[in-house]
């Protein structure tokens, strides 16, 4: 469904870029997601599953360089034209969305070393596939660990008695790296290199942490089986083991002494994308309750023309325009300093994914009891955005790290273009 933008200054190639996604969103991406929705967890990769013609789709299009500067072959687009197209790629899928940027994470990663020979090896290719060949991934959870690795600026993030379970040490020229991602690395049985964060010096807990480029066909990588989970059953996860795996010590993007400053650009970088997928969630169950309530009779009149249906509507729209309005000033900021102010994206996502859960629940209620059968859309997005109140960081470890950015740096200065 199209509607009405309140930003009055959208350029033709903006409101281009939007109606195609929009397009996409609709005609290819969202059957294909309830299709992948009512799949198991390994037809979903299988063979034969509707997913690899989807992802030829995507490539084709460029939706899997979104994020990507135009000088390496990524699409170059303005961190508002990215908010534009990644909002309607939520709306029509958040599992798929996220697969999606998964993808380009290393990729993505790769260009801020701005390295000519990481560049050749992996940004350029993987920019000029059009098959949906090349597939990475952002692989950081543990099984003994999630998001504690995200927590700078706390006792346990620096202390010596947080071991992780992936461990690399350097051998001459080569790192050698062992231990186990959990099953929540997304993309993970299927990526074909991932951006992987491991420990390099323990006695600095997660501050000694590093994160390379890994391809995934290196001898000594294996993976588990596709996770089975309640919602986002369109996006891949699953595990990744590593035994004495060897890379070169070039493919090393970030040693202790850079690690804290990278994965602050890497989540802010990340909840940017998880706000503005919720937004088109948010807005999903908005139109889908708006299309509802026109439609369905209850006490001899159409659901809307009931006094207080009128008023949760509005609630729900309310919703959205708030989530666009920040999600959009988050990114406009982040997406033009090299060093992100990382609260406003802690705050576009926590907020944002509150009111998709918020909108989708609502939607439920509006429905009634048709909202709980698979007949509707609004259960796969309520079982869908229950997961983004968790992913990238749970919402209150995300508050959290905020608040310590917060007890640092509040008041920041004014920024001096």
């Amino acid at each position: 469904m199209d509607y009405f933008d309140i930003n009055m200054s959208l350029s033709e190639d903006d409101k281009a870029l939007q109606k195609a996604a929009q397009a996409f969103a609709r005609e290819i991406m969202r059957p294909v997601a309830k299709k992948l929705d009512l799949m198991s967890a390994e037809e979903v990769v299988a063979e034969g599953s509707p997913l690899w013609p989807f992802l030829r789709q995507a490539y084709e299009l460029g939706y899997h360089k979104t994020l990507l500067p135009e000088g390496y072959g990524g699409l170059g687009l303005s961190p508002l034209q990215i908010n534009l197209v990644f909002e309607e790629l939520g709306w029509g899928s958040f599992g798929l969305s996220v697969l999606l940027a998964v993808f380009c994470f290393p990729f993505y990663c790769a260009c801020m070393t701005n390295d000519d020979e990481l560049i050749e090896t992996f940004v350029r290719p993987y920019c000029d596939c059009t098959d949906g060949s090349i597939r990475g991934c952002w692989a950081i959870t543990e099984p003994d660990h999630g998001s504690d690795m995200i927590a700078v600026g706390e006792e346990c993030f620096s202390s010596g008695k947080m071991r992780g379970n992936v461990q690399a040490y350097l051998d001459g020229n080569e790192w050698v790296i062992s231990g186990q991602k959990s099953a929540w690395v997304s993309g993970g049985t299927i990526a074909t290199h991932a951006m992987l964060h491991l420990q390099i010096d323990p006695s600095q807990g997660f501050a000694g942490n590093g994160i390379c480029i890994l391809p995934l066909d290196r001898k000594g990588v294996s993976r588990g089986k596709p996770l089975e989970k309640l919602g986002q059953r369109d996006l891949n996860q699953g595990e990744i083991y590593f035994d004495e795996v060897r890379i070169p010590k070039t493919w090393m993007i970030a040693e202790p002494d850079f690690y804290v400053p990278l994965l602050d650009i890497i989540l802010a970088s990340a909840n940017l994308c998880m706000s503005n997928w919720s937004v088109g969630l948010a807005r999903a169950a908005f139109e889908e309750a708006l299309d509802y309530a026109k439609q369905r009779v209850q006490g001899g009149k159409a659901l809307i023309e009931h006094y207080s249906m009128k008023q949760r509507l509005f609630h729900l729209f309310s919703r959205v325009e708030t989530g666009r309005a920040i999600s959009r000033a988050a990114m406009n900021l982040n997406l033009s300093l090299s060093s992100p102010h990382v609260e406003y994206s802690l705050v576009a996502k926590t907020q944002c994914t509150e009111i998709a859960f918020q909108n989708a629940h609502e939607a439920i209620q509006i429905f009634g009891g048709n909202g709980l059968t698979r007949e509707y859309n609004v259960e796969k997005l309520f079982r869908d955005a229950r997961a983004t109140l968790i992913e990238d960081g749970n919402n209150e470890t995300l508050a959290r790290h905020g608040g310590h950015i917060l007890g640092e740096t509040y008041p920041r200065p004014p920024l001096d273009f």
